[in-house]
């Protein structure tokens, strides 16, 4: 397949990770015992003024950072995809259209988490797609190692923001929970893979900028 109908098939991708709705190939990490969890809130005139807010408000909080989660997840598939399309060898796309598989199922596990909570996708997940394709084949272009650099440096990154989100969760929220303590391990052994495969160290400048993008990114999507 020539680099032109490698492009076709990552834009075609990138048309269903934006507009269609995700599919995992692994089933949703939640232990059935834990499935009903955060229920709605009580609507009863004698318990307004107590019970309903605590269970919103928790509710909110976790649907803003799934939300985070699922754009994260965007990101990641588009980051991949760009750097898969102009790989150098088979072996480095291999490694990376299987980490975009794995975050394939994270994008399907926030997505369905959302929907269950009642919450909506981020309305900058285009834009949050463009950037992350464009970084990934900038860092392709350079070479194997730095494309390999770029995945173990995001995955660090991730790993980190994932560590956050779990201090953050609802304490009840347990399905929440389970699915990104699963992204997470995944995540590290995404990075790990990057090491085994030759990557480079990122200069710190260039660690310190992707830094900032996510950070920006997280908190717009946090909100909108």
């Amino acid at each position: 397949m020539n680099i032109f109908d490698r492009f076709i098939c990552e834009f075609d991708a990138g048309l269903r990770t934006l507009f269609a709705p995700a599919y995992a190939e692994r089933p949703l990490p939640v232990d059935v015992a834990q499935h009903a969890v955060l229920p709605e809130p009580e609507t009863t005139t004698s318990e307004s003024t107590m019970k309903p807010m605590p269970d919103m408000l928790a509710r909110e909080e976790s649907i803003r950072l799934m939300r985070v989660n699922h754009a994260g997840e965007v990101s990641a598939q588009a980051l991949y995809q760009g750097q898969a399309l102009v790989a150098k060898t088979l072996e480095t796309r291999a490694v990376l259209e299987h980490a975009a598989r794995e975050e394939r199922d994270h994008l399907a596990w926030c997505e369905s988490r959302l929907n269950e909570l009642g919450g909506t996708t981020s309305r900058l997940n285009p834009l949050f797609y463009a950037g992350s394709f464009a970084l990934g084949v900038a860092s392709g272009v350079l070479g194997d190692k730095w494309s390999m650099g770029f995945l173990v440096e995001t995955e660090r990154q991730v790993e980190a923001h994932l560590s956050d989100h779990l201090g953050r969760l609802p304490e009840d929220d347990h399905k929440s929970r389970r699915i990104l303590e699963t992204m997470r391990e995944d995540e590290i052994h995404h990075g790990q893979t990057g090491m085994e495969h030759g990557a480079a160290t990122l200069p710190r400048p260039i660690q310190s900028v992707m830094k900032v993008v996510s950070k920006l990114m997280t908190r717009s999507a946090y909100w909108v």
